[in-house]
């Protein structure tokens, strides 16, 4: 029940994204719109445009004025994902977008409001960035209202039997395949084992094990040979 800003951060792959989405759909503004961007994904030199928006013939090939993401999530969210990224000249135009609620796009002379929430990710240690002048505190301190780290799921191996379950269940259905579940050394296998890559692994191993599974469950040598190497170790046979 806040329009605080959120600065979401945890290691690639840990799901920072979905609990984005988990803030903006259970706050003030779930009936207006989420706007997604990756501030990684995007060439530096067209970041801006898609941030702020264009005029029309501001640069080569701006052939009609453009609305940016903030103005397309005005009293919604917007999520500004991998926002490490954010290249250094950038900084102050969202700055001013946070604080001031304020944008001017790309070859406009005025400046026009916007009410926007404003929730961030990243994976990189934003601190050592400031410290190596590569982030601006200011922006940090206005991003970083409410900091929520999302643990990688070796420290959260509890979660691993319900998202193992989840995806089984979506893949199964994808597949038309009816599966009931794991063997219990399946499972052993799959709390026990480390997922570097941590939810989005685990997401590719399940879509895996479900293509290859040929009874009615899943078998830990249905599971890629990363994670399957724990199988002679099992505390279950």
């Amino acid at each position: 029940g806040t329009d605080a800003s959120v600065l979401i951060t945890g290691e690639s792959g840990t799901g920072k994204e979905l609990v984005a989405r988990a803030i903006h759909f259970n706050g003030p503004r779930r009936s207006a719109r989420l706007v997604t961007i990756n501030c990684a994904a995007i060439p530096a030199e067209l970041l801006e445009s898609e941030l702020f928006g264009h005029v029309k013939g501001a640069f080569t090939g701006a052939i009609r004025t453009k609305e940016g993401k903030f103005q397309l999530a005005h009293r919604g969210t917007i999520f500004l994902d991998e926002i490490g990224s954010l290249p250094q000249p950038l900084q102050p135009k969202l700055l001013r977008a946070v604080q001031e609620k304020e944008v001017q796009r790309v070859g406009a002379e005025e400046a026009e409001t916007v009410d926007v929430r404003v929730v961030a990710a990243t994976n990189r240690p934003l601190p050592d960035l400031i410290r190596r002048g590569e982030f601006r505190e200011d922006l940090y301190y206005r991003l970083n209202v409410i900091n929520l780290l999302v643990p990688p799921l070796h420290k959260r191996t509890e979660d691993v039997p319900l998202l193992a379950r989840h995806f089984l269940e979506h893949f199964a259905a994808k597949n038309r395949k009816h599966l009931k579940g794991f063997t219990p050394a399946t499972m052993d296998v799959l709390v026990r084992y480390p997922w570097p890559g941590n939810v989005r692994e685990l997401e590719n191993a399940m879509e895996r094990a479900v293509v290859l599974a040929v009874g009615n469950e899943i078998l830990a040598k249905d599971l890629p040979a990363a994670v399957r190497q724990l199988e002679n170790t099992a505390r279950y046979v």
